[in-house]
């Protein structure tokens, strides 16, 4: 973890004078969008993808798979019925596959969607393909994903480091089958390759050999999602094998997808319900959904608020006082930035455990987290899965948010409640949620 020595700009995070009452329409779902995205990549007729992210990590996910020849237009508003869109609301993008090729250079930025899933791709396209990214993204780990493609046959150079940079050499085809697999530091190694299976020859058969995998709700939108497109998977979830996942090889069909709102994104914005003792509606929160950001509702209600869908959205209502909390945040670990947050501010002390992985995202979240919040005067302390946090007084100062988005956001809902907390680089948020900082300042009406 280290500070970020480019970005110096300092945003003052605005302090809320009252109880928020708004309604926040949240952009799409990064996770939806890119698997979305590769999966219609690898279809074999056009598919829509319709009120999608454009958010760095999505567009170079976007900009990937045209730089292996995979045709995506973009439309905007009345356009997109003009060019055969359902309907005009909103930006749809039309997805045309064509033949996957190299040589062609991908940049991943630091993006964990685009370094994880598009290797397999890459092994399905004819020609080379080079992948490389921010500096961060070479100390994310690659190894499992790496691994398993050298197993099924492909070739792949990395000069030994099982990461970034590295070069797949794609024979327009693979044959597939079963592969071991550690994903304790990534469930992206297994939806990585599961997203392009149903291309394998053979299909894939995926065992995870660690002792935990996180994030589990990410694998079961793979998963849902690769049977939208007519892929047949057998998983844990409905009765197969434990710990094995087994997708047959099909054609993938080209869909009309539309992306849901990206409910991790919505978190700063319910809790600042919760901070504030407000309302916050989110318009199109979906009665079903694999997205692990549909748990704040449970998490949330437990911390002191209320909520109920209507037919406005999910209604959340703040009670005026925060509540401690004791939670394994295992499967649902982007939100524990924002969790903690509010446990810095609660009325009692909070325990959140199951995210060692989080050292490993894009800071090591756990020692960043302790850090900020006790240069504010708190009382945060790492635990060997996860963190331990006494309220106390908090005060001004600069927040640093190491080039992640969820540090700044979780920034954002300490600044609603303590004056003079300046967020280092507040632009970051830019990775899923554009215009964040201007969303945040609506929200309050300042």
């Amino acid at each position: 973890m280290t500070e970020s020595s480019v970005h110096t700009d300092l945003w003052p995070a605005p302090h809320a004078s009252g109880a928020v009452d708004a309604t926040v329409t949240v952009p799409g779902s990064k996770s939806v969008t890119n698997r979305g995205l590769v999966l219609a990549a690898l279809a074999a007729e056009p598919g829509w993808l319709r009120r999608p992210l454009r958010s760095r990590d999505t567009l170079l996910m976007a900009d990937a798979l045209r730089a292996m020849g995979v045709r995506i237009e973009e439309t905007v508003s009345s356009s997109s019925s003009a060019a055969g869109a359902p309907d005009g609301s909103g930006e749809a993008w039309r997805v045309i596959p064509y033949g996957l090729h190299g040589p062609a250079t991908v940049d991943v930025g630091n993006a964990g969607t685009v370094m994880r899933f598009l290797p397999p791709v890459a092994a399905l396209a004819d020609g080379p393909v080079r992948f490389d990214g921010d500096p961060r993204s070479y100390e994310r780990p690659l190894h499992g994903v790496i691994g398993a493609l050298r197993a099924l046959g492909t070739r792949i150079d990395d000069a030994g480091r099982g990461g970034l940079p590295l070069t797949v050499h794609g024979g327009g085809a693979l044959d597939g089958g079963s592969v071991e697999i550690d994903a304790s530091s990534s469930s992206q190694f297994i939806s990585a390759l599961l997203l392009s299976a149903p291309r394998f020859n053979q299909g894939v058969e995926v065992r995870h050999t660690g002792a935990t995998l996180p994030s589990l709700p990410h694998i079961r939108m793979t998963v849902d999602m690769l049977r939208c497109v007519g892929a047949q998977v057998d998983e844990p979830e409905t009765g197969g094998e434990p710990n094995v996942w087994r997708v047959s090889p099909s054609a993938v069909l080209g869909r009309d997808l539309t992306v849901e709102p990206d409910l991790s994104n919505a978190q700063p914005f319910l809790a600042a319900a919760l901070v504030t003792g407000g309302r916050v509606v989110i318009p199109d929160w979906p009665e079903r959904t694999t997205q692990p950001g549909d748990a704040l509702r449970e998490i949330f209600t437990e911390m002191g608020g209320s909520c109920a869908l209507t037919h406005e959205g999910l209604v959340f209502t703040g009670s005026g006082r925060i509540s401690g909390i004791d939670v394994d945040l295992g499967e649902v670990g982007e939100l524990t930035p924002g969790i903690a947050a509010l446990a810095a501010l609660a009325d009692s002390p909070s325990t959140l455990r199951g995210v060692a992985h989080l050292r490993l995202h894009e800071t090591d979240r756990l020692a960043a987290l302790t850090k900020e919040i006790n240069e504010l005067g708190g009382d945060v302390a790492e635990t060997a899965d996860g963190l331990r946090i006494l309220p106390r007084p908090l005060h001004g100062g600069v927040f640093h948010t190491y080039d992640d988005h969820r540090m700044a956001t979780a920034a954002a809902v300490i600044g609603l409640a303590v004056d003079g907390v300046e967020i280092e680089n507040v632009a970051t948020t830019a990775k899923t949620l554009p215009d964040f900082p201007r969303m945040w300042t609506e929200m309050l009406g300042t």
